[in-house]
């Protein structure tokens, strides 16, 4: 009797140690989650806050205007991310000599890699609407991307214009790039709709409109295109990335069919799995395209994101602590926001290079 006394002792303590390893096991395991909440990412290795250097001071919008497809530069007032003053008095900060003569969609990428915190680009749209047509834009377009150079973001030199597409091509718009880790390259990508080799004067049905992209070290050579995004027969156009840590990112878009504007996130890279929170008819806007998005200083768990509302008054801000539930955008005050601003992009700055930019264009 006392062997088996000693015997069931033994397997009850075995089972209580069983069945503590299992709920810790079970503790440890994620829970899932719908949309991606920034708070998730504060406080650990990959904290969203070390994307955001300590000395930003402001930020400075780089946009076009309207009917005047040049580069605009507006600085903000202070460090507050909805509070814009425009600089060279209102004027054009870069005007185009090669190609149509006209950017749109001007995009400022800072420099990844060993070019960080040393170089900047800036990057547009090769088109001119008043020199031409929509439908000629589309079918006969450029198919090239303007850049710029700088590495003080004060003088911008070695204006190109840089073909990356063949004659297939009807055109390249709306370009943008992101540094990617993985790569140790610049990822630039734009829209594109293609056209038989049977058609060489792109009369006929063209392909739906998908994401193309290439790689780059310096904007001068890019590796042969391929495509990125391709929702057939959707027309997906104005492809823009965030990236929260190396491996997080998310990227919104515009339904060119649908003219509305969804966010999609990867939590295992810019070539990893991408999903749509809420679905596939999960939206942030209608009626709207050109999202630009970027980190609050203060706030490393606020992501602003501009929407061009391109039938009215341009761009308008909204804001969001969990950007990637495409429902959880909410409009931000437009108080100090200027109105007619269209399709651009937004980077923050340090105080030197504010103070710079604010005594080399201030009014």
């Amino acid at each position: 009797m006392g062997f088996s006394h000693q015997r069931t002792t033994t397997l009850v303590g075995l089972v209580l140690l069983l069945s503590s390893l299992l709920s810790s096991c079970l503790a440890a395991v994620p829970k899932p989650r719908q949309a991606l909440d920034l708070s998730d990412y504060i406080g650990d290795s990959h904290e969203v806050a070390r994307r955001q250097d300590p000395g930003f001071a402001g930020y400075l919008g780089v946009f076009f205007l309207g009917a005047d497809p040049y580069v605009y530069f507006y600085l903000s007032n202070g460090n507050e991310a909805l509070s814009f003053k425009s600089l060279n008095r209102g004027q054009p900060v870069m005007r185009p000599t090669k190609g149509t003569g006209g950017v749109r969609d001007p995009t400022i990428i800072p420099g990844g890699g060993a070019e960080a915190g040393k170089k900047w680009y800036i990057i547009g749209t090769d088109l001119h609407i008043g020199k031409t047509s929509w439908d000629a834009a589309q079918r006969t377009g450029s198919k090239g991307i303007f850049v710029w150079e700088s590495t003080d973001m004060i003088n911008w030199v070695n204006e190109r214009l840089v073909v990356v597409e063949d004659n297939t091509a009807g055109m390249v718009w709306a370009p943008e790039a992101i540094w990617d880790p993985a790569k140790g390259q610049y990822l630039v990508h734009w829209a594109s709709k293609f056209y038989p080799t049977s058609d060489p004067r792109h009369t006929g049905n063209p392909s739906n409109i998908r994401i193309r992209y290439a790689y780059t070290s310096d904007f001068k050579t890019f590796s042969t295109p391929q495509t990125y995004i391709n929702y057939a027969p959707t027309n997906i156009i104005d492809l823009n990335f965030l990236a929260l840590n190396d491996t997080t990112f998310l990227r919104f878009m515009k339904d060119e069919t649908k003219k509305t504007v969804f966010a999609e996130v990867s939590t295992t890279g810019l070539f990893g799995k991408w999903t749509r929170p809420g679905g596939s008819s999960a939206i942030i806007q209608s009626g709207v395209e050109g999202p630009a998005s970027y980190l609050d200083n203060k706030n490393p768990a606020k992501v602003h994101l501009l929407l061009d509302h391109y039938g009215a008054d341009g761009y308008r801000p909204y804001e969001s602590t969990n950007p990637a539930s495409n429902s959880g955008w909410t409009a931000s005050s437009r108080n100090a926001f200027p109105a007619n601003l269209r399709h651009g992009s937004v980077l923050p700055v340090t105080q030197a290079q504010y103070d710079a930019l604010r005594a080399k264009w201030g009014s």
